[in-house]
């Protein structure tokens, strides 16, 4: 294939990756700051980020692609596409009759941009950065480690078990690219909240994962939430997923960390309170909580047990008071309580608060 023939497409390219990319940080930012008191202003400040994903998306469909570069081409357009659904969703939110709701909807579609994104990593710059922490984005440790990993091998990159991404009673996971089998490595299982899946909120720890080097696993709940009145339901299979994993891959059992959102947070509690649980560390995050859980729970296991609460000064849903009352509870039964109030955040995931657990969590 000459180089004349290859050019329209590297235009395409370089017109698609960073319209694609800016169009999903608007997105992030869409989702850390959004309730139903501020989704104006949510809208305001997204608007025209994606004014370029257009052209570029329709450069790339009058391109003539050279056939060694059609999966480029397919992975690029469909990220590109569901990164605009999104953005156009949530403009168009406000005439829906459920304004907060269709933005809600909306926003779903990062996930699908970034599955259909993410295997271009290893062979775009720009691509590969936005999968990584801003900090690492210059670690040449790090970089080199990607840049000689070989991500077709079948025991690293996102697997998904139990079907399709999302699959009820399901989970996915990733291992990073750079996996060694002769070390341990430190274990994360994430939570979605309510109606939510697995698969969608792998995407939240991923790029966390890839650039610090731990496992994470992204349950998806049997019902449409986790069991939180029923723990027998999703329990067990959440510790059949840690153990299917473990059996294949070198997991660290000093550092598995079990965290969630909303109801996930809540059921972070639920199951991480037992005498039989293996989890070493728990992170709720905008997590309901009542004093009756603690009903359930194991006096020798919440002694010195390491747990960081983070919540949402603006949470509408379960109003900070909740929090308030389980660091109170559960400093008082002796466990090791790290309490982060946001002001700014309201009920939603606070991706830039991954850092902060981390380092809590692998200190």
């Amino acid at each position: 294939m000459s180089g004349e023939a290859t050019e329209p497409a590297i235009d395409a390219i370089s017109a698609l990756v960073p319209a694609t990319l800016r169009a999903l940080h608007a997105i992030e930012f869409a989702t850390r700051h959004i309730s139903p008191h501020t989704l104006g202003q949510v809208i305001e400040a997204v608007r025209g980020r994606n004014d370029d994903l257009g052209p570029a998306f329709e450069l790339s469909r009058e391109t003539n692609w050279p056939r060694h570069l059609a999966p480029v081409r397919d992975h690029l357009e469909r990220a590109a596409a569901s990164a605009g659904q999104a953005i156009a969703g949530l403009l168009a939110a406000p005439k829906e009759p459920q304004p907060i709701v269709a933005a809600y909807r909306s926003l779903r579609f990062y996930a699908r941009s970034c599955e259909a994104l993410y295997p271009l990593a290893p062979h775009l710059k720009p691509v590969s950065h936005f999968f990584l922490e801003q900090e690492a984005r210059a670690d040449t440790g790090l970089l080199g480690r990607l840049a000689t990993a070989d991500p077709r091998r079948p025991d690293v990159g996102v697997h998904h078990v139990g079907g399709p991404a999302g699959t009820r009673g399901g989970f996915s996971f990733y291992v990073p690219e750079y996996y060694d089998p002769a070390r341990r490595w430190p274990l994360v299982v994430a939570m979605h909240g309510g109606s939510g899946n697995g698969g969608a909120f792998l995407w939240s720890w991923l790029r966390e994962a890839r650039t610090r080097g731990f496992i994470v696993i992204a349950p998806t709940a049997f019902g449409s939430t986790w069991s939180l009145m029923e723990p027998e339901v999703d329990g067990p299979r959440i510790d059949r997923m840690v153990e299917d994993v473990a059996r294949d891959w070198n997991v660290d059992a000093s550092r598995q960390l079990l965290t969630g959102m909303s109801d996930g947070g809540t059921f972070s509690y639920v199951l991480g309170l037992r005498g039989d649980c293996r989890f070493t560390h728990l992170a709720p995050i905008a997590a309901s909580f009542h004093p009756l859980l603690m009903n359930f729970a194991d006096t020798d296991r919440l002694r010195g047990l390491p747990i960081h609460i983070v919540h949402g000064a603006q949470d509408w849903m379960f109003p900070p008071e909740m929090a308030h009352m389980a660091e109170r509870t559960l400093q008082a039964a002796g466990a090791d309580v790290l309490y982060r109030e946001i002001a700014d955040l309201s009920h939603t995931y606070p991706r830039d608060e991954n850092a902060r657990i981390l380092d809590w969590f692998l200190t």
